[in-house]
């Protein structure tokens, strides 16, 4: 089974549109934040000190909706290995009601720091996340 992150987050006024509900946008931001703790807590300290991560695609399926004061729990996990320098991440928000809010699949690749360049996705950095 695959290293997973669970948070929790709660809707405050700002995240709220014009429905009453998250904007979809918020959902984004949310999505890159909990990876990017997922990211943090998991790797290495050198692989976080020597690698960054960047979105190259999100399929986002909205489900529900979330209103101001509401909370739900964010759950992120790597289901496969990596394909050359990217990887797939799954997401769920889950609402207090116990049902998916939002289900996400965001495609991430690596780039080396120093060079700035894409590169393949070493063993070592993926191992921490491919399992538990």
């Amino acid at each position: 089974m695959a290293s997973s992150f669970t948070t929790t987050i709660t809707a405050l006024p700002e995240h709220i549109d014009m429905l009453g509900h998250v904007n979809n946008a918020v959902w984004v931001r949310w999505m890159e934040q909990v990876a990017t703790e997922h990211w943090t807590r998991d790797a290495d300290p050198a692989h976080v000190d020597a690698y960054i991560w960047v979105v190259t695609r999100h399929e986002i399926d909205y489900r529900g909706n979330v209103h101001e004061g509401e909370r739900v729990t964010a759950r992120t996990w790597i289901a496969e290995p990596p394909r050359g320098a990217r990887f797939d991440r799954l997401m769920e928000f889950i609402g207090a009601d116990g049902k998916v809010k939002v289900a996400a699949r965001s495609t991430w690749a690596i780039i080396d720091k120093v060079s700035g360049r894409i590169l393949r996705v070493p063993a070592e950095v993926a191992a921490p996340f491919l399992g538990d």
